[in-house]
């Protein structure tokens, strides 16, 4: 009986510490974007975007996502946008919106152009300026928002 127990404490003993060791479950991500269209009764219509560069923001270049919020959200293949040292570019953004928008958040950062999907700084916040359903964004008139560690 004793080896029963002491075997069943190693067991127990044994599962807890690698439970200690286990890496944590990663959170599921998925949309949850509205479809705004039948919420609103308001019509969605894609707006394309280009930028103008400021060459202070970009540096070697900058890397933008599209952060969704009423009322627009990004459209799977435009949301993320390359704009190199050139001042070209390299992607446009393409959203879906159910008004004209005037202001876009996105998450940024500085990087090389190989440098695909690494973390980001934090949030810049842009005017839009539209001219129907094309919208030029000045990034000389964005604001640079705080670090994404200052939102602890």
């Amino acid at each position: 009986m004793k080896k029963y127990i002491l075997a069943s404490i190693a067991v127990f003993c044994t599962f807890v510490a690698h439970a200690a060791d286990a890496p944590q479950p990663r959170v599921s991500i998925f949309s949850t974007s509205t479809d705004w269209q039948a919420v609103t009764g308001l019509t969605l219509n894609e707006y394309n975007g280009t930028f103008v560069e400021d060459r202070k923001l970009v540096g070697r270049g900058l890397e933008l996502y599209y952060l969704d919020g009423f009322p627009c959200y990004g459209l799977a293949y435009g949301v993320r946008v390359w704009i190199g040292p050139d001042g070209q570019n390299h992607e446009h953004l393409h959203i879906a919106c159910v008004a004209e928008p005037t202001e876009l958040k996105f998450a940024y950062r500085n990087a090389t152009r190989d440098a695909d999907q690494a973390t980001t700084t934090g949030i810049l916040t842009c005017p839009v300026k539209n001219r129907g359903r094309e919208m030029i964004i000045d990034l000389s008139e964005c604001s640079v928002g705080p670090d994404w560690r200052d939102y602890r």
